[in-house]
């Protein structure tokens, strides 16, 4: 038998009082620190979901924020990385190095905006025309990072003075009216997408005669743009255009890759250029 050393003594010591004490631990003394592990096929990655201010190693510095209601309430930010330096350069992400994003809380109002850098700063203005609770969201690509498809999302809540005029957010439904007219209708089945998952979105767009898309104006690198949030939690979930840009459209359908990280309600918000205007159609889907 093996001589017991003045360490395996007061690991034994130690166990004996954490199961004296009514809990119990395990000890791995030989294991390494945890690393992050791909999962492959079991589990899908998830980008970040901007419920947190710091990601990744990077942190969402406020500069100037939204105070009261207006047309161009000024907002400023910087983005700092883990020595608290501002970071000033990203990857393209669908043609733009930021993206910004304001939601209420309640989804009837909604930003998707492309900040302009000053600086060290990034800059830009939002149209807040009601008072409540909103969050913003910043949207990039490190450059070094080792997948340029999943984006870090850093989040902040901030908040507008004033009445608020509350809109319950729709039920999930199969279609919905875009501006001017145009009709988004989901086509994909399962009409319920399952949480951690990779699927596919499939989406066809009418236009305000009825017919269907053949083909639509490049918006933002790609057919269109596609954010969704969690009407509970406020989490944001990017997904990917699957058709390149100019490619005609079959019965009007356009097709986005998602991987929605939990349960519940998700408001989409879709953005497609047609006739020489971006158009918007925001739905609902339900996650199980």
């Amino acid at each position: 038998m093996r001589k017991l050393s003045l360490v395996d003594w007061m690991f034994a010591l130690l166990a004996v009082a954490v199961v004296a004490g009514g809990g119990i631990m395990v000890f791995a003394r030989s294991a390494p620190p945890m690393q992050h592990q791909n999962m492959g096929a079991v589990v899908p990655a998830a980008h970040s979901d901007g419920l947190s201010d710091v990601e990744s190693g990077y942190r969402f510095e406020r500069v100037i924020m939204p105070e009261t209601r207006g047309t161009a309430v000024p907002v400023a930010f910087r983005i700092l990385d883990g020595a608290g330096k501002p970071v000033t350069r990203f990857l393209d992400n669908q043609t733009k190095q930021m993206h910004f994003f304001s939601v209420r809380e309640d989804m009837f109002v909604f930003e998707h905006l492309h900040p302009v850098l000053d600086g060290d700063t990034w800059r830009t203005t939002l149209s807040l025309p009601d008072g409540g609770a909103y969050r913003m969201f910043a949207e990039f690509v490190p450059l070094d990072t080792a997948d340029p498809r999943h984006p870090v999302v850093l989040g902040v809540p901030f908040s507008v003075p004033g009445d608020t005029t509350w809109a319950p957010v729709p039920a999930p439904e199969a279609g919905a009216v875009a501006t001017d007219g145009y009709t988004v209708v989901r086509v994909d089945e399962p009409a319920q997408p399952k949480a951690m998952t990779q699927q596919t979105l499939r989406l066809s767009i009418r236009a305000p005669d009825g017919t269907p898309v053949s083909s639509l104006e490049p918006h933002l690198g790609a057919n269109g743009h596609m954010t969704g949030f969690h009407t509970m939690l406020l989490s944001a979930t990017h997904l990917h255009p699957v058709e390149l840009a100019g490619i005609p459209l079959n019965n009007g359908e356009l097709s986005f890759q998602a991987v929605f990280a939990d349960r519940g309600e998700y408001r989409l918000f879709l953005e497609f250029a047609h006739g020489g205007k971006l158009h918007r159609s925001a739905f609902t889907v339900s996650v199980g």
